[in-house]
């Protein structure tokens, strides 16, 4: 099971890395992954502009709820507002036309002979991140971002990080800029980006990534799952759901936890919101990171510090 301590530490590690960057482009596909390294980009840079691809996929409506993602974000953190830019849309229909595979194609999702499954685009991010490159260039931004990843993900070769820096290399190399590819999911699973969206915009992110984004390769919107809208059998659903469920299970096993008996004190009756870290123990970095942050009486909070509670019994 994930530790959701790792994707703190991570959110930690890129805002320190922001240094002199002041601008960034974020691949938007519409989905829980780009959507969560939007909010990260938000928190990060001072303009940020977004990039989506028309490439005739399958699971098209991705495209149609890009602008009301964009919305929600600017509408439901204001603190974010004024850093959101311009958004672009570039057509890729070449990745159609060469075809094979089923996100393009109204063809079963099956595994190739080469172990990858078809719903493989060859080249479709080395695109991507060349025209993303381009952009990058005439918009004077010096960081693109994008959502890929090498732990829960279908084995795409495109995702990798050491395609990520060979990608980067070229890059720099063939325009002449020192550009940053950011992969801020690179080495998390599914449960850590939900957490890794917790962090960066509490449960109202997490309610919007799983209310108005969209992920599945059927492009179904019918049904509302616990884990946001999908046909729940795809590779992308099967993913996201089971992501959902883990993280879901490591916040509960904190919840059901003895350290529960610590949240508040009875004077106060309820956690303030502006502290937003109720349910936390002190088994896990996250929690024990909370926690220290408690150990003052200012909200009524019982007042032992962490070290006692470490070595309760």
């Amino acid at each position: 099971m994930a530790n959701t301590s790792t994707s703190s530490a991570n959110l930690a590690a890129h805002v320190a890395g922001a240094g002199h960057h002041k601008g960034a482009l974020v691949l938007f596909s519409g989905g829980q992954d780009s959507t969560t390294c939007l909010a990260q980009a938000l928190s990060m840079f001072e303009r940020v502009e977004t990039l989506g691809f028309d490439y005739g996929q399958r699971h098209s409506v991705e495209m149609q709820v890009r602008a009301g993602v964009r919305e929600q974000l600017a509408e439901r953190f204001p603190q974010w507002a004024p850093r959101l830019g311009e958004d672009h849309v570039l057509s890729l229909d070449v990745l159609k036309q060469i075809g094979g595979s089923s996100l393009t194609e109204d063809v079963a999702f099956a595994m190739q002979a080469d172990g990858l499954p078809n719903t493989f685009v060859p080249g479709r991010n080395l695109l991507f991140l060349t025209l993303a490159g381009a952009l990058a260039y005439r918009r004077g931004l010096t960081v693109i971002v994008t959502g890929v990843c090498e732990t829960d993900y279908s084995g795409y070769p495109d995702c990798r990080d050491d395609t990520m820096k060979a990608q980067q290399l070229a890059l720099n190399l063939g325009l002449e800029r020192r550009l940053r590819i950011d992969t801020p999911l690179m080495w998390l699973d599914k449960a850590q980006t939900w957490q890794l969206a917790q962090d960066l915009g509490g449960s109202d992110l997490v309610e919007l990534i799983r209310t108005e984004t969209h992920t599945c390769y059927q492009g179904t919107r019918d049904v509302l799952h616990e884990w946001g809208y999908g046909c729940g059998s795809c590779p992308a659903c099967e993913l996201r759901a089971s992501g959902w469920r883990n993280w879901r299970a490591i916040r509960l096993s904190c919840i059901s936890s003895p350290w529960k008996a610590w949240r508040c004190s009875p004077s106060s009756g309820s956690t303030p919101a502006s502290h937003g870290r109720p349910w936390r123990c002190p088994e896990c970095s996250r929690c024990s990171t909370g926690f220290s942050a408690l150990s003052s009486n200012s909200y009524g909070y019982r007042t032992r510090s962490w070290a006692t509670w470490h070595g309760a019994g």
